[in-house]
């Protein structure tokens, strides 16, 4: 089995984090907002927020709450913290299996003290994942109906001095609804439509693919020759990759050291750091001493494993970019948006870009009307338009084929 450093290393090329300068640069100050702060980490049991706990614990904050409804995710996270040579140290760190945007979750803030930070990690984050449009209703409902609520609670509860949200870099000029979601999301925290009289501190992070965190292309690797099953890659496609010790580092700078209404991207160069997702399946099976074997057609594929196993080779199935949705380039900023110094050495800021006036809470008003009446009869197409009213440059592609159409 390949550690943690070694699979990180095989997507980034990177033998350590490019953000060790970021962090160290700004290691006083963190110590002391962290130091005797209550934090809020909500979806905190998935891959990023995970690390990002992790990133954040090695400040000594007062008390870490984690919100998920992954309870087996919740155990896991305890399980690992607690096991690590320095273990966990912190004297209030609570998990709770609770949807955050449920009555539930408001009951957990009355019960609790006010929090100094809340960083919101709970996403629907494939593009897999908009296929019909009870799918796409759960996407928004998860991706921008309930943070718009949990803004609200907070606006009669009390403010946290930081509320920081997750994004992605498919939100820049996206072509896909997931992407329009986390933009429109953006939005929603950044202009102030879903709770005018919230005073925070608003801030996000756009950044690559996390290199082999749950649910990846990247993780599919291991679970599929972990089951013997042949992998899958699209053809001539590259993309970015950090690591997802990086992207926690990301997170909490972006959370604790970043402007009021910014959003931090990580300063890649193309020429060396995209990466071609064939030759990163290739160097996986290399890893495990074993040969890839290109095949083309998915029935061979996935009856050829045995065969290929006793001449120490693997399958590999090439298959064409040519699902709903799915972008041939990566990019952090879109049209419009300026990229600007932000004092790290490896991170720059976008300042905020705002909408239509009115656009966000229209959206917001729809999305609430649909999940009272489920009578109401809506298409993809009508969600694609109603999106795309304050989620202007959404140039939604349509091939009608999907993710679940392939291995």
């Amino acid at each position: 089995m390949l550690l943690d450093d070694q699979l990180a290393m095989l997507a980034t090329g990177r033998s350590q984090s490019l953000f060790t300068s970021d962090l160290a640069m700004h290691g006083q100050r963190l110590a002391a907002q962290i130091r005797d702060a209550r934090t809020l980490v909500i979806g905190g049991a998935g891959s990023v927020g995970s690390a990002t706990i992790s990133s954040l614990l090695r400040f000594e904050p007062a008390a870490v709450h984690v919100v998920d409804q992954n309870e087996n995710g919740l155990a896991e996270l305890i399980r690992h913290l607690r096991s690590r040579p320095e273990g966990l140290s912190t004297r209030d760190f609570q998990t709770f299996p609770v949807d955050f945007g449920s009555p539930w979750m408001d009951r957990l803030l009355d019960e609790q003290r006010p929090y100094d930070y809340v960083l919101n990690f709970a996403a629907i984050k494939h593009v897999r994942s908009e296929k019909d449009s009870s799918s796409i209703l759960q996407m928004l409902d998860t991706n921008v109906l309930k943070p718009a609520r949990l803004l609200r609670s907070f606006a009669i509860r009390g403010c946290p001095r930081n509320y920081f949200c997750v994004s992605t870099d498919k939100a820049a000029n996206p072509v896909n609804l997931m992407g329009a979601s986390k933009r429109l999301m953006e939005h929603v925290v950044f202009s102030g439509e879903a709770a005018p009289d919230l005073r925070t501190c608003f801030t996000s992070a756009r950044f690559a693919n996390v290199a082999f965190s749950d649910g990846s292309l990247l993780h599919g690797f291991q679970q599929r020759l972990m089951r013997r099953q042949p992998l899958a890659v699209p053809r001539n496609t590259r993309r970015y990759f950090v690591s997802m010790e990086e992207a926690g580092q990301i997170c909490l700078l972006a959370a604790l050291a970043a402007d009021h209404g910014h959003t931090l991207i990580p300063q890649l160069d193309p020429s060396t750091d995209l990466k071609e997702l064939a030759t990163v399946a290739q160097g996986f099976l290399e890893c495990h001493k074993l040969e890839p074997c290109e095949y083309e057609d998915e029935q061979a594929a996935r009856v050829s494993v045995a065969k290929e196993l006793a001449r120490g080779r693997y399958p590999m199935l090439l298959t064409p970019l040519d699902t709903s949705g799915e972008k041939p380039y990566e990019e952090f900023a879109a049209e419009g948006e300026v990229v600007a110094e932000a004092g790290f050495p490896h991170l720059r800021a976008i300042p905020y870009l705002p909408t239509s006036p009115g656009a966000v809470r229209h959206i917001l008003q729809e999305l609430e009307r649909l999940a009272a009446d489920t009578s109401i009869a809506i298409t993809k197409a009508d969600i694609v338009r109603l999106v795309a009213t304050a989620v202007t440059n959404l140039q939604h592609i349509e091939t009608g084929k999907t993710l679940d159409g392939r291995m």
